[in-house]
């Protein structure tokens, strides 16, 4: 592992992605998001993506430059047409229309059409939480994971994330309806590690260990994870006319949509009581008699809150296989890698 601090991390980020096509602000904003997941220890959706995110505008799967925009508004929703820009940025846009609408009338939900890889939904639904509302985001793709029973790829991964305000940090839920994210495994290839049996199957349908191995993920929760998957689909893409899952299964070629909403607080009541409530409830949940072997009982969003702390203030370790394909990279596009803290640092 290689220690970066987070500013020269974020700005190599942004100028590999400027470099590669994107205008300024996309890069900036993709940048921004991917820092912020390596800085809260989610590496599956940090800057390893870069790499991708570049190999799909040279196909044409992005387009670097494009601006989503609202193309309905009625009531408490709105529709948006990213276009394929940058995912962050589509997603951005969608919860700042969706903000917007619950300033007006108390709840917004805006579906946004046509992003692209949008990287961790959290990122988003705390957007809302910075506003007083209550935030929840999902996005839909094409088929990366299993569905239950099935041996090939049936649906995406498709994650939801709630964030809600609090007297001190926010419960922010972020998951996959994968066992985990497909950014775990590509993690596991750059750090040289095996993965647990459980997280993917290989081409026999069978556990694969080996992350060179996978050719697809499992849903989390088996019939769970299949049908959240599926209703996220519904919720994401099939709403808006704009379906994936089946256009992909049935031959053709599928978009990514995603869905982000905004629910006003104090349109419920005071918003102080509310947050002393969340408060409440998470005292009362972190003092729960613990489990066997358990430290600390945790709530959602806690401990990447905590690592993100530190990693802001200390530096963010990126993998040795990750650097190694960012200069590459750069050396391809004429980006000069940044100058680390320090090498060969313990975790990941």
């Amino acid at each position: 592992m290689t220690l970066f601090q987070a500013d020269d991390l974020k700005a190599y980020a942004a100028e590999l992605l400027h470099a590669g096509g994107y205008s300024p602000a996309h890069a900036e904003r993709t940048a921004d998001i991917l820092v912020w997941a390596n800085a809260r220890g989610a590496n599956s959706h940090g800057v390893l993506r870069i790499p991708r995110y570049i190999e799909m505008v040279e196909q044409g799967s992005i387009d670097p430059v494009a601006q989503p925009e609202l193309v309905t508004h009625d009531g408490a929703i709105a529709v948006l047409d990213a276009a394929r820009a940058p995912g962050p940025s589509g997603m951005v846009a969608a919860m700042d229309a969706a903000i917007d609408i619950a300033e007006r009338v108390n709840i917004g939900w805006c579906s946004a059409r046509n992003i692209t890889h949008a990287g961790a939904v959290g990122y988003f639904a705390l957007r809302a939480v910075e506003s007083g509302c209550i935030g929840i985001v999902m996005t839909a793709s094409g088929p990366l994971m299993a569905y239950h029973g099935a041996k090939v790829s049936g649906l995406s991964t498709n994650p939801i994330s709630i964030a809600a305000p609090s007297n001190g940090l926010p419960l922010l839920l972020d998951m996959s309806t994968s066992t985990v994210a497909l950014g775990k495994i590509m993690h596991a290839k750059d750090t040289g590690a095996a993965i647990p049996a459980g997280w993917a199957i290989d081409a026999d349908g069978a556990p694969a260990t080996d992350p060179n191995q996978v050719v697809t993920l499992t849903p989390l929760g088996g019939p769970k994870g299949s049908g959240l998957s599926l209703m996220i689909e519904i919720l994401s893409s099939v709403l808006v006319a704009n379906p994936v899952i089946a256009t992909v299964l049935g031959g053709g070629k599928g978009a990514m949509n995603g869905v982000a909403l905004a629910i006003k607080v104090d349109a419920f009541g005071a918003s102080e009581v509310f947050a002393d409530h969340i408060a409440d409830l998470s005292q009362r949940v972190k003092a729960l008699p613990k489990a066997p072997d358990t430290d600390e009982i945790l709530l959602p969003g806690e401990r990447g809150f905590r690592l993100s702390e530190a990693r802001m203030r200390e530096g963010i370790p990126v993998a040795d296989g990750t650097l190694k394909r960012l200069v590459t990279l750069g050396k391809r596009l004429g980006v000069a890698p940044p100058a680390a803290i320090k090498t060969n640092t313990a975790g990941s």
